[in-house]
């Protein structure tokens, strides 16, 4: 997952993600707010998506891949896990030698996009020396991905970057919007066309929280990170249009119940002209009846009660903020401790009723184009190893072997893609939550109902 819906599993990150949690609703306590109703939808209701819809699955790099090379947070990682601040990163799931048998494994639910970043710090280990080894080992991951019927859709900056970059400076160097726009030209030429889909820069806001947390930020950076990544997105965006005019940019954000008029101002609307689709990463909800997300101060994110049909109520946002954009959930998923939760709610059961609210949205007219579940397999969760997300069980510190072995949610998820979603006659698992403060009153008084029409979601 990106890092919105866990600060890392150590309490030093919790307290620092904490902080940066207070900044933004401090703000938001001060700034305006209108909340548009879920109740007002847009045009009539739709079967299907128009163009084919992307059922999709998600990675990152630093992730997942293992072996991984200098850069900011492999510092971060060696310098904390010896005094137990961070679990040591090691392999990873090993993807960067087992990509065949996860690339195989989402092929055989029947997705057809797949979600991965390419690392910045491994194709270009020292300023404009490139690892042409590297860039071939990426080649054939890419064409994996295609053999196997999906599409790429390959984020170019995962909260990482080079070791170099961080010398200079990170994203507050002289040199990063130049340096950034170079990598972008040299992997957008190689990669770009034949429907490959881009992620500048995943979750900006989370970007620069996490920079905080490994010392190469201070809350004083804020304005001037965001304008270097909203000018290095710039760059990001016209070389993706450049090796191919026809491709789909976006810079992907954390949807932040309560503050979403604050993130879109300082995310959304400055790079409203230069995405080709809204991109959303949705986690949790917060509502009179679900304060559960303040079990995340004690790190114990498995606590926090899933709220699947605040999925709609993202999606009823961001269409109305973005009016004409298509909707993509790039990111949603729900976590376990190290396998379980205390609640009982299993992984399959999370993705058929957040796929139905999906599914309401899209009946309702919203001009939702996709849905990526994050993750494929458990992975390095930015300092912890115990939140799982994964379609796929992999127990890193504890089985050498690596076995995927999959969750309820790999037959829920292959039974949802091959219908087009779930059946017309199912109903949540979960119960709604009552009065969401994202929406507060209207969705007191005029919730989404469950019993509306649902869309074929046809990929």
């Amino acid at each position: 997952m990106s890092g919105s819906a866990r600060w890392a599993g150590h309490p030093t990150i919790i307290r620092r993600g904490l902080s940066v949690l207070l900044a933004l609703v401090l703000a938001v306590a001060v700034a305006p707010q209108s909340h548009p109703s879920a109740a007002a939808r847009p045009g009539e209701p739709a079967t299907t998506p128009g163009a084919g819809f992307h059922w999709g699955v998600a990675t990152s790099g630093f992730q997942v891949e293992g072996s991984n090379p200098d850069s900011n947070w492999r510092r971060y990682v060696d310098a904390a896990a010896p005094t137990g601040q961070a679990d040591p990163v090691g392999d990873a799931v090993d993807f960067w030698n087992r990509y065949e048998e996860d690339i195989a494994n989402a092929a055989a639910m029947g997705v057809n996009t797949f979600r991965l970043s390419v690392e910045w710090a491994r194709i270009e280990p020292a300023p404009v020396e490139y690892d042409d080894e590297a860039l071939r080992h990426y080649d054939r991951i890419i064409d994996a991905v295609r053999r196997h019927g999906m599409t790429p859709m390959i984020t170019m900056v995962h909260f990482v970057y080079p070791g170099w970059l961080a010398d200079e400076g990170g994203f507050l160097g002289p040199g990063a919007v130049d340096s950034f726009g170079r990598f972008a030209d040299l992997i957008t030429d190689r990669w770009a066309g034949d429907g490959t889909m881009w992620v500048s820069f995943n979750e900006p806001m989370v970007f620069f929280k996490h920079e905080t947390t490994i010392g190469r930020a201070a809350f004083t950076d804020f304005s001037r990170f965001l304008d270097n990544v909203e000018a290095a997105h710039r760059l990001g965006y016209a070389a993706a249009h450049r090796a191919d005019p026809a491709a789909m940019v976006t810079m992907n954000e954390a949807y932040l119940p309560m503050a979403t008029e604050f993130t879109d101002t300082l995310v959304g609307d400055r790079v409203a002209d230069v995405v080709d689709y809204v991109g959303i990463d949705y986690y949790y909800g917060v509502a009179l009846n679900n304060l559960t997300a303040i079990n995340a101060a004690w790190d114990d994110f498995a606590a926090v009660r899933p709220q699947p049909e605040g999925i709609y109520e993202a999606i009823a946002h961001y269409a109305n903020a973005y009016p004409g954009k298509p909707i993509y959930i790039v990111e949603n998923g729900m976590p376990t401790r190290d396998g379980v939760r205390g609640d009982g709610i299993e992984r399959g059961e999370f993705l058929r009723d957040t796929v139905f609210w999906l599914q309401r949205a899209v009946a309702d007219g919203y001009p939702v184009i996709g849905y990526n579940h994050w993750s494929l397999v458990d992975n390095y969760e930015w300092g912890d190893y115990s939140a799982r997300f994964g379609l796929y069980r992999v127990d890193v510190l504890g089985d050498p072997t690596l076995t995927r072995r999959p969750t309820s949610g790999v037959e829920a998820y292959r039974d949802i893609i091959a219908g087009g979603g779930v059946s017309d006659g199912y109903r949540p698992v979960l119960p709604a939550a009552w009065c969401s403060l994202a929406t507060i009153p209207d969705s007191c008084i005029g919730a989404v109902s469950a019993e509306g029409p649902l869309a074929k979601l046809a990929g």
